[in-house]
């Protein structure tokens, strides 16, 4: 037996949990008659999940406003199968943010509205491992809301997973995201060339802008590599000057300084880039 603490409607409760401290539970007619302070059978419950935080609480509370028990409750063993899948605990506000996401886009594809993602592929070589999850999952909820979720949705997916792996704010990783494809274009333009998405050496590039990203965003800096740096210099002079207008593009959007060792491993990924598109 659980105790209740907070009765959100009448199938969905916050309750006491022996071992998990506070949980939601979700079940027909929960809640209906409860008072706090009273106990609740467990097992009458058809999913619960522990919400701890009292700010994720409350806008749990403002998502059953608009959005069913039955597509909560889908959604929960959405979230099941991802934390088995990866071994982990997901960060609680996956149970707001990626339900509310989901609900108005599968609303907008029952519409016939389409779904453009320009930043998949980015994604997809970003944050590999989610977004298998996510390819793999979203077949499943296609059986369950008979619904086909387009392909661009699976990258806003991958991002919502990652966010809850990491405990990375989402807005962060869009924004992230977002600057690697930007720096991409800056790529293609300064070196006059259109780079294949499939070239092994571009998914090298994406990857390490991804993690020089995160570097530089949690100021854990590389080694110093000036004896390398001058000989770059003169080797490479086309990429050692296009790798310092990225460096000063992710110092500005970043708010943060970029390590002048940096340039090395920008160039050479640059310069293997470079042989390759114009072969």
């Amino acid at each position: 037996m659980l105790s209740v603490i907070k009765v959100l409607n009448n199938n969905v409760i916050i309750a006491k949990h022996p071992n998990y401290d506070e949980v939601v539970l979700i079940g027909k007619g929960l809640g209906f008659g409860k008072k706090p302070g009273q106990e609740v059978a467990g097992e009458h419950a058809e999913k619960f999940f522990v919400l701890k935080d009292a700010h994720e609480q409350k806008q749990f509370m403002n998502l059953l406003e608009y959005v069913d028990e039955d597509f909560i409750g889908i959604m929960n063993e959405f979230i099941e199968k991802l934390e088995t899948r990866f071994g982990a605990k997901l960060n609680e506000h996956i149970h707001v943010g990626l339900t509310d996401h989901l609900y108005f886009a599968v609303k907008r594809i029952r519409k016939g509205h389409g779904i453009v993602n320009p930043f998949l592929q980015e994604t997809e070589l970003a944050y590999p491992q989610e977004y298998a999850a996510a390819t793999e999952l979203i077949e499943w909820l296609n059986d369950e809301l008979n619904i086909l979720i387009p392909e661009g949705e699976i990258g806003f997916i991958t991002l919502h997973i990652h966010s809850a792996l990491t405990n990375r704010n989402l807005a962060e990783i869009n924004r992230h995201t977002q600057l690697v494809s930007e720096l991409v274009t800056i790529i293609e333009d300064y070196l006059k060339t259109k780079i294949n998405r499939q070239d092994m050496n571009y998914l090298r590039l994406v990857r390490h802008l991804h993690h020089a990203i995160e570097r530089i965003q949690t100021e854990t800096y590389v080694e110093n590599q000036d004896s390398l740096k001058k000989v770059l210099q003169v080797e490479y002079p086309l990429c050692y000057t296009l790798s310092w207008k990225l460096m000063k593009i992710m110092q500005q959007r970043l708010h943060k300084t970029v390590p002048d060792a940096e340039a090395v491993y920008l160039t050479l990924h640059l310069q293997r880039l470079d042989n390759t598109t114009n072969k």
